[in-house]
């Protein structure tokens, strides 16, 4: 008997003629597609976006080039070189991040002992070419004192999950 069943249900195709009336049953209802460019869906305080370099109130960058970032990428996405000051004090002179390695896993930003990397909300951005997405230290800081007051609102909207 069962096997009469089961050769019925396979000759009448009962399975796709239950796909079809799924497809049939939202194909009149209301759409829920969302136009991108014109709206925007919200988007998390802890979002990690394009990197920035952060600065000091006084102007002065805050990345003390203790190369924990460099350490912690997993994917090796960050490249460090830093020299002596006259002060004694010892800063960066070549910070780079290629993009095009970066999986945004937020290490950097969480090893960071002076929040001088953090990840922005910005996701707007692209490259047509690999060199377009190789982020140098001027890059990073010019995009750092561009975004810093929503920088700042966001470190301080993410403060309580710290």
């Amino acid at each position: 008997m069962t096997a009469i069943a089961n050769f019925l249900r396979s000759f009448l195709l009962l399975e796709m003629l239950r796909g079809m009336a799924l497809t049939g049953r939202y194909l009149f209802a209301r759409k829920i597609t969302i136009q991108y460019p014109e709206e925007k869906t919200p988007m998390s305080v802890r979002f990690r976006g394009l990197h920035a370099l952060r600065r000091y109130p006084n102007g002065e960058e805050r990345c003390i080039a203790c190369k924990l970032c460099e350490a912690v990428c997993p994917a090796q996405a960050i490249t460090i070189e830093s020299a002596e000051r006259e002060d004694g004090t010892r800063r960066t002179t070549r910070y780079d991040i290629d993009l095009t390695k970066c999986i945004f896993c937020g290490f950097c930003e969480e090893s960071c002992p002076v929040d001088s990397i953090v990840e922005t909300h910005i996701h707007e951005y692209h490259g047509e070419q690999r060199g377009d997405l190789y982020f140098t230290k001027e890059m990073l800081l010019a995009v750092g004192d561009r975004y810093e007051r929503d920088i700042a609102a966001a470190r301080e909207a993410d403060a309580p999950y710290r």
